[in-house]
């Protein structure tokens, strides 16, 4: 076992820990991002990984420094977002469990930059945390298949896998850790999404919309108002597909490249629902377009 420091932030943060403590290491200090306000007059609100610290009794920190005299043999970082200061790094080596297949989408926004390059696959790897952005050598990664899963079914099998590998890696200990091989092969970089890239461009192919629909936050508007497309998937290939991108067919959407059966949408104002319901309620004319 071994007494860590654990630095994260959000929910994908939250299972590895709760797997590092029930495997019993002794986790000294959580170095988390302070408490936020979510609107003007509210109260604050602690993030995921300070939440769940402190209902599993663990000592709570926003500054990063705090880890150096805490006691710890190791640092575990999981989502921390945050630049990690060499004098830190000096201090206490960290592992960083990062999720895709290093040196393949390095960044902010990994997984969700897998799906919309159409990856087949991704992954965990867990790495020595270096200076530069995701370059430390790498402890061991895992495969995980994408399919057509959700990024939300995505992430949550990446977490899953990343957990059990991050328990496997230390339980013999910080000194028990196999040795760190460089990554190879040609480094791509997952910029964070932008919120322009979730607007439905109809001119793309029907296979590409449906990967930026997955993402969960894909949106185009109708008669002036947004709408939230939920679910989508593409037609199969030789389906009919003449006529402007946006125009809507029998439940479809034309787009660039083939045709984008709507499946679950959510009007601006209105409930989630599926796109049947929402067709016999809109009555679209012939004609009629997205976008």
């Amino acid at each position: 076992m071994a007494r860590l420091a654990y630095l994260g932030t959000p929910e994908v943060a939250v299972p590895p820990l709760r797997a590092l403590v029930a495997a019993g290491h002794e986790v000294v200090a959580v170095v988390t991002r302070p408490d936020r306000r979510r609107g003007r007059g509210s109260a604050s609100s602690p993030s995921p990984v300070k939440a769940a610290a402190v209902e599993l009794g663990l000592p709570v920190t926003e500054q990063l420094g705090d880890v150096a005299g805490a006691g710890a043999e190791l640092g575990v970082v999981v989502a921390f977002g945050r630049i990690i200061p060499a004098d830190v790094l000096t201090a206490l080596p960290m592992v960083n469990l990062h999720f895709s297949l290093l040196p393949r989408w390095r960044g902010a926004a990994p997984v969700e930059r897998a799906i919309l390059a159409g990856d087949e696959v991704t992954g965990v790897c867990a790495m020595a945390v270096a200076e530069g952005l995701d370059t430390g050598n790498v402890y061991a990664c895992k495969e995980v298949p994408i399919g057509d899963q959700s990024l939300e079914e995505l992430r949550g099998r990446l977490v899953a896998v990343g957990a059990t590998m991050l328990v496997e890696l230390l339980a013999a200990g910080p000194g028990g850790l196999p040795e760190p091989v460089p990554q190879s092969g040609e480094p791509t970089y997952a910029e964070k999404i932008r919120p322009d890239e979730l607007e439905l461009d109809w001119g793309r192919p029907a296979v590409e919309l449906a990967r930026v629909v997955r993402l969960g936050r894909a949106h185009t508007t109708f008669r002036g108002r947004r709408l939230r497309v939920l679910e989508a998937r593409a037609a199969p290939e030789g389906a009919a597909d003449e006529g402007p991108p946006g125009m809507l067919r029998d439940g479809s959407v034309l787009t660039g490249g083939g045709l984008l059966d709507l499946v679950r949408v959510q009007p601006e104002g209105g409930r989630p629902m599926e796109a049947a319901d929402w067709w016999r309620g809109a009555r679209p004319s012939p004609g009629e377009r997205l976008g």
